[in-house]
């Protein structure tokens, strides 16, 4: 049987568990993240959350991924996240293990859901798309297939454990999105930072939404010194004026030598905490080599290999502790619109990101 053959049990509206296994269609036994298939039929259970989706952030690595493996060709890039969504019931990219999140409207709340929302809010699921049972309505006619963010009409369910905020009455939706789908970042960075006195602060593709958010948050954290990485030279001039960064440097930081050559040069040696943001594979070595023996390296991004990063600390004799970036820590979706709103350079780049795309 495969997996477009798998039955789909008739419906029961009992909760079966408060994370969603009564969605699992195949293999059974599983969690709904490592699922091949979501059942996302729109009746909810007692403890389920209907979402009216209006718009999907796709997340950088998956939305790189299918946007080199076409060509840049955005109408096959709409056809296989089509595809992706009707054969595993939810939008979790087969080659990068990623997804993304989701804006919209709630529109039916089971009674017995912990999750402190009504019909009508507007709201962002802080949860990854990998989990999330979602169908699509529109074929996505609205979205080119050319931008991470996705217009588009259908609906989603979250769990009694899912993960929702209620988008800000201040801000573009989209301005929202974008930042709410990198709230982990800069909370787990501010925690990391926090841990050291007065430390320097690498991150690695300090220019996007991640790593500025990152940037501004060490800094906020007590960071003495950071240095911004970018690959470009636009991005360095756009790091420099928003002012987010004590040094901004030029690296490929698939080059684990000129890497960290670049952080130690504007450090005066290797940082205490390297941040790692950008969305390509192949950071692992030069962010662990870069990093000063008992600091930690934060991985937040779908792109990394862990067993890359663990057995190329273990060749190096690398003294550090490396975090995985998982996307939630408490309270992260204010400290990331925090940012957003006091930190002017924080804005910029996002505003001018949108405006771009």
């Amino acid at each position: 049987m495969t997996s477009r053959d798998a039955v789909v049990a008739p419906w029961d509206a009992t909760p079966t568990s408060a994370v969603g296994l009564g969605r699992v269609v195949e293999p059974a036994g599983v969690l709904p993240q490592a699922a091949y298939r979501l059942d996302a039929r729109p009746e909810i259970r007692r403890d389920e959350v209907r979402i009216t989706v209006e718009r999907l952030n796709l997340d950088a690595a998956s939305f790189r991924q299918l946007s080199e493996k076409h060509g840049g060709d955005g109408a096959a890039v709409r056809a296989e996240v089509l595809d992706i969504v009707r054969d595993r019931g939810k939008m979790h990219n087969p080659v990068t293990g990623s997804g993304g999140m989701l804006v919209g409207t709630v529109d039916e709340v089971g009674p017995d859901s912990p999750l402190g929302v009504s019909p009508g809010d507007r709201v962002a699921t802080l949860v990854s798309l990998t989990l999330t049972p979602l169908a699509i309505s529109d074929g996505l006619a609205d979205w080119d297939g050319r931008t991470e963010q996705v217009p588009c009409a259908g609906h989603a369910i979250l769990f009694a454990r899912s993960i929702v905020a209620v988008l800000p009455d201040d801000l573009d939706p989209r301005l929202s999105l974008a930042v709410l789908d990198v709230c982990g970042a800069p909370a787990l960075t501010a925690r990391t930072v926090g841990r050291y006195d007065a430390p320097t602060v690498a991150v690695i593709g300090g220019a996007g939404k991640s790593g500025s958010l990152s940037l501004a948050a060490a800094r906020r954290a007590g960071a003495r010194r950071t240095v911004g990485v970018v690959p470009m030279a636009a991005e360095r001039d756009a790091l420099l004026a928003a002012d987010l960064a004590t040094d901004v440097v030029l690296a490929d930081a698939r080059d684990p030598v000129a890497l960290a050559a670049a952080v130690t040069g504007a450090l005066g040696g290797p940082a205490d905490v390297t941040v790692v943001c950008v969305d390509v594979p192949g950071c692992e070595h030069g962010a662990i080599l870069a990093t000063a023996d008992g600091g930690s390296v934060v991985f937040f991004s779908m792109a990394t290999s862990f067993a890359a990063a663990a057995l190329g600390a273990e060749g190096l004799a690398a003294d550090v502790t490396m975090l995985i970036g998982n996307g939630y820590l408490p309270g992260h979706a204010e400290v990331a619109l925090s940012l957003l709103r006091t930190v002017p350079g924080v804005r910029a780049l996002f505003e001018a990101r949108l405006a771009a795309d």
